[in-house]
């Protein structure tokens, strides 16, 4: 089976280019699922029902989020209704929404998880706790996670820590694309962060200047997203249906 996971998509911009390509790259790779993370797809941030909508239809199976998931009210109803847009497994059960799915493929089922890291982000229950009793359920042995996390120390001992017991894990939230794909020692497929969806010449998406002048001075900006040339970042894991464990796994850039 092979699972396409991409990088945080930003705006319409970058919701525009993933439907542009996504369809020519799942033949290419003969893709069986696609997981997009869709925590920035709104313009002006978070996720909207318009932008979960858009994703969907552009190919995506699961959208997963972060710490934007919550930032726009209009998408509550949606999280409560809709299995597969997840918001992060350790948000208190009080918020809308479900941190994992089941995806059923016919021949196989596939779990997908989301959690977020707590370093430098909010204070939620700890991911690791919370992943331990998600796998305390009765899951497919395919499961994959987006770990959405600032810290690349955070994300690497997740991987190590869940080694063996999922299928892939990749890191979404810092919007670029680490170089270090693999399959870690117990056959879990591993990426600290996909990268992102959306303009090239931005910073992490969002227009250069105003995040600059931010950085200069310590004043406040209105920041949006940048326009002009875009690229998708993402990964494919290969995994064997049998034994669930990630076979292959490669990281994908798409200007």
């Amino acid at each position: 089976m092979n699972i396409l996971c991409i990088g945080d998509v930003t705006g319409s911009i970058g919701c525009r280019f993933l439907r542009e390509h996504l369809s020519a790259l799942k033949k290419e790779k003969h893709i069986d699922l696609v997981i997009v993370n869709g925590e920035n797809s709104a313009d002006g941030n978070g996720i909207t029902p318009d932008s979960a909508e858009f994703l969907f239809s552009s190919g995506a199976d699961v959208i997963t989020t972060g710490n934007h998931c919550f930032q726009r009210r209009e998408v509550y109803d949606l999280m409560d209704r809709e299995e597969y847009l997840l918001r992060p497994a350790n948000h208190s059960p009080k918020t809308p929404g479900h941190g994992f799915c089941i995806v059923d493929k016919g021949r196989i089922q596939i779990a997908v998880i989301n959690l977020m890291g707590t370093l430098y982000l909010d204070a939620l229950e700890n991911p690791f706790d919370r992943m331990d009793l998600i796998l305390k359920e009765d899951l497919p042995k395919i499961r994959i996670l987006d770990f959405h996390a600032e810290t690349t120390s955070e994300k690497r001992a997740m991987g190590f820590y869940l080694d063996g017991r999922i299928s892939a894990m990749f890191g979404t939230h810092t919007h670029v694309q680490t170089s270090d794909i693999q399959i870690l020692p117990n056959g879990t497929g591993y990426i600290t962060d996909l990268g992102m969806t959306g303009p090239v010449n931005s910073v992490i998406g969002f227009e250069k200047e105003p995040v600059i002048h931010k950085f200069t001075t310590d004043l406040p900006v209105r920041v949006g997203f940048a326009e002009g040339p875009c690229l998708m970042e993402g990964a494919v894991f290969s995994i064997d249906e049998k034994t669930g464990k990630t076979v292959s796994c490669e990281a994908i850039r798409i200007k």
